[in-house]
C-alpha cells in the first residue's frame, strides 16, 4: 500500500515539473531570482542586463527578462535576426554571474520555474549556496595557514565569512574605509588627520591629540605651520 502512494507520488511530482517545464517554454517571460544583497551586471550584444541584490529584510529580489533578438552579420551586407527566448537569455545570465568565482561556484541567482521562486527552489538555492561559501572558507583558511597575508584572501571568500558569521583572523570588511575629501586615499573611519595630505577629517579629535591649534593659541600668537598640523610628528 505504501509503495502504491509513493508511486503516485512520484508522478504527481513529475507531473508538476513537466508542467512547469511546459509553462516556462512558452511563457513570454522568465524571472530570476537573487537570494543574495549582491547585484550583478552582464554585457550582451542585444542589451544589458542588471540583476540587484535582495533589500535588507527581503528573502529575494527578482529581474524579469523578456526575450530579445540577436543580429548575425555575414560581412557581406547581409544579416540575420536571431530570436533569442526569455529563458534562453535568463539560463545564460544566472550561468555567467554563477561560474565566475571558480570551480562548481554558486552565488546565489537561479531562474525560476514561474514567476516567483518554490519554497523548494529556495531551499534548494541556499544549501548550494551555503555548501559553496563553506567550501570558499575553508580554502581561505589553508591559504592563511600558508600565507598570513590579506594578500590572497579575496572578496568573495571574505563574503563567504560574513554571510556564514565567521569571525576568521583573515575577514576584514574591505569597505570600512572612506574616502579622504582631500586626497582621496582610503583612510580609516574616525582618522583625525589624513596621513597622505595632512587634512584635517575630525577637528575636535584633532584639537585632542594635539595635532591641530585651537583658536585660543592662534590668538595668542602660537606659531602655527601652513598645514596648521604639527610637523614634528612626521619624520
Amino acid at each position: 500500500m505504501s509503495s502504491e502512494r509513493t508511486t503516485q507520488g512520484d508522478g504527481s511530482n513529475h507531473a508538476d515539473r513537466f508542467a512547469q517545464a511546459i509553462h516556462a517554454e512558452r511563457s513570454p517571460h522568465a524571472v530570476i531570482a537573487n537570494i543574495t544583497e549582491q547585484s550583478y551586471m552582464a554585457h550582451r550584444t542585444y542589451g544589458t542586463f542588471q540583476i540587484p541584490g535582495r533589500a535588507d529584510g527581503e528573502e529575494y529580489s527578482l529581474t524579469r527578462v523578456t526575450p530579445r533578438t540577436a543580429v548575425m552579420d555575414y560581412g557581406d551586407k547581409r544579416t540575420l535576426p536571431l530570436p533569442i527566448t526569455a529563458r534562453e537569455i535568463a539560463e545564460d545570465l544566472c550561468r555567467e554571474v554563477n561560474s565566475d568565482a571558480g570551480e562548481n561556484s554558486f552565488l546565489g541567482v537561479f531562474v525560476c520555474a514561474g514567476n516567483d521562486p518554490t519554497e523548494e527552489e529556495l531551499r534548494g538555492a541556499r544549501s548550494r549556496l551555503e555548501d559553496f561559501y563553506r567550501a570558499l572558507v575553508a580554502a581561505a583558511d589553508r591559504e592563511w595557514e600558508r600565507s598570513h597575508s590579506f594578500l590572497f584572501i579575496h572578496d568573495v571568500q571574505r563574503r563567504a565569512a560574513g554571510h556564514l558569521g565567521l569571525r576568521k583572523e583573515w575577514y576584514y570588511q574591505s569597505r570600512e574605509t572612506e574616502e579622504c575629501p582631500g586626497c582621496g586615499e582610503r583612510v580609516k573611519p574616525g582618522v583625525a588627520v589624513c596621513k597622505t595630505c595632512h587634512a584635517v577629517l575630525d577637528r575636535g579629535k584633532a584639537l585632542a591629540l594635539g595635532l591641530l591649534q585651537s583658536t585660543a593659541q592662534l590668538v595668542a600668537g602660537t606659531p602655527v605651520e601652513a598645514a596648521s598640523v604639527k610637523q614634528g610628528t612626521r619624520k
